[in-house]
C-alpha cells in the first residue's frame, strides 16, 4: 500500500493565518449566498398573485445567478487551502439570513429577498479589511462583484415595493 502523499504547501504570498481568516469569512458569505439561493428558488416555485409571471421569471434569473455565485465563493475558499462548507447544517450555523416558514404573499417575498440581498452585501463588505490587509486581490475582486450584484438586485426589488 502506497503512502499517502502530503499536499504541497501553499505559497501564494498570503500567510496561513490570514488565509484562514479570509476563508472563514468567505464561508459565512457562502452560507448567506446559498441560503438566499434556496429562499429565492422556493419563492420562484411558490409565488402567486397578479405579479406571478413577472416575479416567477425575475426570481428564476436571480437564483440562476446565485447558483453560479456559490460555486465562485466555494472555489475561492478552496484556492486559499481550506474546505468549503457544503451542508444545510453548516449553512444554518454560518448564515445571517433567516429561513422563511410557510409561503408568504408575493410582496412579502420581495421584502424578504431585499433583506437577504442586503445581508449578503453586509457580509461581503465586512470581509474587505481582511482581504486588503493580506493583499488578497482575487478575494477583493470577488467581493466587489458580489456587492455589485446584491446592491443592484436589492435596489430593483425595493423598486417593486414603492
Amino acid at each position: 500500500m502506497a503512502k499517502k502523499e502530503k499536499a504541497a504547501k501553499i505559497d501564494i504570498g498570503i500567510e496561513k493565518n490570514q488565509r484562514k481568516g479570509i476563508a472563514d469569512g468567505l464561508s459565512r458569505l457562502l452560507a448567506d449566498e446559498y441560503t438566499l439561493y434556496l429562499k429565492t428558488h422556493n419563492f420562484h416555485w411558490n409565488v402567486t398573485g397578479p405579479m406571478f409571471n413577472t416575479l416567477h421569471l425575475m426570481f428564476e434569473t436571480h437564483y440562476t445567478e446565485a447558483a453560479l455565485a456559490v460555486d465562485l465563493v466555494a472555489e475561492r475558499i478552496r484556492a486559499l487551502g481550506f474546505p468549503a462548507p457544503g451542508t444545510y447544517k453548516q449553512y444554518a450555523a454560518l448564515s445571517s439570513i433567516e429561513e422563511t416558514d410557510g409561503q408568504p404573499e408575493a410582496m412579502e417575498m420581495v421584502r424578504l429577498l431585499v433583506k437577504g440581498h442586503e445581508a449578503c452585501a453586509r457580509t461581503a463588505r465586512s470581509l474587505f479589511p481582511l482581504a486588503d490587509s493580506a493583499n488578497d486581490e482575487p478575494t477583493a475582486d470577488l467581493l466587489t462583484q458580489r456587492l455589485q450584484v446584491h446592491e443592484k438586485t436589492a435596489w430593483m426589488l425595493r423598486s417593486l415595493l414603492e
